[in-house]
């Protein structure tokens, strides 16, 4: 039988793990291409041969996504496989039509085709967006799993950006192992906040043998998911993050919908901060949607150490890259902090942007006055730090996860914005996820 040509769409993470999971050494498929978008410097290199498989010595060229229509025509593509998320549902489709008016079938893979089954338990926590306070979630399961007594690692969504073969697996248990493996600044505010809490980290791009080396280490296995993506691996928790700043976006994002309908649990976070008609509105749409799932009220309280540095001060407000560019939200804690303490202005960074940093403004106009921490490679990183350096302004505010000092030389006083997630309903997460564990 004549194997059907296939282009699989993504940003590279759940594109690789869709390949992986059904197209590699699959006689009846040729994957002839990735296509990229979202993720800056991924397009034109190659998924590599030792990764892809028999069937790809010489492994698989990768596009960017703007020449797709192109490489269905030229190659007489037959299935285009969608695989990558945060995109709002008109947005999937847009995509869905321009696929099928250059002559091939649009795909979408269930949920349950790429998810590996592991042999401990699972807690999966994902979101409805970009944004919505995974990690803080995940550090609180975290801690409550280990004042139960559970040994546990957590194995966290690929940010594959660099050496895909060096990347295979990786374990990241200290600072030095984040130096080790070349991080981003994207992915150090993932792996960061869970070495200073004295947790394992895992990641890669082969996540089969990623969960056999976590499994091997461990009781429970913690997912820590990017973006709105669906796990990898099949939960036994399924845990889903509402945002009330963003209402409807639950119903109305790509895969995250399908995360609200699939969760054990939904939190609906940052309530402190939120109008009661949209937290009402959120909590209408579970209701609607996921009626049976438990749910939580919950705040992610920010905290500054040197408020004063904040008061009255001129300052410039960074925040985590993903959520202020594909997460669509205007603010995150940095300004939030600015606010709360009194600064006497939000400094506008435009002005002051360099190289692709000046083009994530204008790709995302917006983006107000507050600067993304864009750091996906080397060069976007020094271009980050420049702009930071020329802003004139009396303080930057950190409000990334993670230490940015550590990665970049900044030559004003800074405050970091640090936040935590707090449930303020009953029963909270320690008496759910207590009772589900012990039933699991």
């Amino acid at each position: 039988m004549k194997r059907r040509k296939v282009i699989i769409m993504g940003a590279a993470g759940r594109d690789f793990h869709n390949f992986n999971i059904f197209f590699k050494d699959n006689e009846d498929y040729e994957v002839v291409a990735f296509t990229a978008t979202q993720i800056p410097n991924i397009a034109d290199r190659k998924y590599p041969s030792e990764l892809a498989g028999k069937l790809y010595p010489n492994g698989i060229p990768t596009y960017d996504e703007k020449e797709l229509a192109e490489l269905i025509k030229s190659n007489k593509v037959d299935e285009v496989v969608f695989s990558y998320s945060d995109v709002s549902h008109e947005y999937v489709m847009h995509k869905a039509s321009d696929i099928q008016a250059a002559g091939a079938s649009f795909v979408i893979m269930g949920a349950e085709q790429t998810m590996l089954k592991s042999k401990v338990p699972v807690i999966a926590v994902c979101a409805v967006r970009t944004g919505c306070g995974k990690s803080a979630a995940t550090r609180r399961i975290c801690q409550i799993l280990k004042e139960i007594g559970k040994k546990f690692v957590v194995v966290r969504h690929p940010m594959p950006y660099g050496d895909l073969v060096k990347q295979r697996v990786q374990r990241f248990e200290t600072y030095e192992d984040l130096a080790l493996h070349d991080c981003t600044i994207e992915e150090m505010e993932e792996y960061e906040p869970h070495i200073e809490q004295g947790t394992v980290v895992y990641a890669g791009v082969d996540y089969e043998a990623v969960l056999r080396k976590a499994e091997s280490e461990a009781d429970a296995i913690i997912w820590d998911g990017g973006n709105n993506d669906l796990p990898f691996f099949k939960p036994d928790i399924h845990i889903t993050l509402v945002d009330p700043h963003r209402p409807g976006h639950e119903v109305t994002f790509y895969p995250g919908e399908s995360n609200l309908i699939l969760a054990n649990i939904i939190i609906i976070t940052k309530e402190e901060t939120a109008k009661v008609e949209n937290i009402n509105k959120v909590r209408s749409n579970i209701k609607k949607t996921n009626p049976k799932a438990s749910v939580i009220d919950a705040s992610l309280r920010i905290t500054v150490e040197d408020t004063e540095s904040i008061k009255d001060c001129r300052v410039l407000a960074v925040e985590d890259g993903p959520t202020v560019t594909h997460g669509g939200m205007t603010y995150g804690a940095a300004v939030m902090a600015a606010r709360e303490y009194g600064a006497s202005i939000l400094v506008d960074p435009r002005p002051f942007a360099v190289g692709s940093i000046k083009e994530t403004f204008k790709k995302h106009p917006g983006i107000d006055n507050l600067l993304p921490a864009m750091g996906y490679g080397q060069k976007q990183i020094l271009e980050l730090e420049e702009t930071i350096n020329q802003t004139e302004c009396d303080t930057v505010i950190i409000g990334t996860p993670i230490d940015l000092s550590r990665r970049i030389k900044i030559n004003k006083p800074i405050v970091r914005a640090k936040y935590e997630l707090q449930e303020i309903s009953k029963p909270g997460l320690r008496d759910i996820i207590t009772g589900l564990v012990k039933t699991n």
